[in-house]
């Protein structure tokens, strides 16, 4: 699977998420494009996922316009050593994802 990190994301988490096609918004050169072009940047380029801290997205985008999963990952930091706790979890998901939406991920 083809996956984005946001920029607002330790680039150590692409490490963690073996098994996937994982690249940073820095990595692709979007850094600082707002949230509307950078989700259809990434339909563009075929991604499936947006990986984010920011919770407020689901609240500023009209997601029926893009065909692209985004995971909120909601925990106390945007540390690696925080979100990397919940890699397993979002692993485990990304096994039968459905293909566009916004899907919280968050600590126990």
């Amino acid at each position: 699977m083809k996956l984005l990190l946001d920029e607002n994301l330790p680039k150590r988490l692409k490490q963690e998420l073996k098994g996937h096609d994982v690249y940073s918004v820095s990595d692709m050169g979007w850094n600082g494009k707002k949230n509307g072009e950078l989700l259809l940047l990434m339909t563009q380029h075929q991604f499936h996922a947006l990986i984010t801290f920011d919770k407020n997205l689901q609240h500023q985008q009209n997601f029926k316009k893009y065909d692209v999963l985004v995971l909120v990952l909601n925990a106390q930091d945007n540390t690696f050593l925080t979100l990397s706790r919940l890699v397993p979890k979002l692993l485990d998901f990304l096994i039968d994802f459905p293909t566009s939406g916004i899907i919280e991920i968050k600590e126990e």
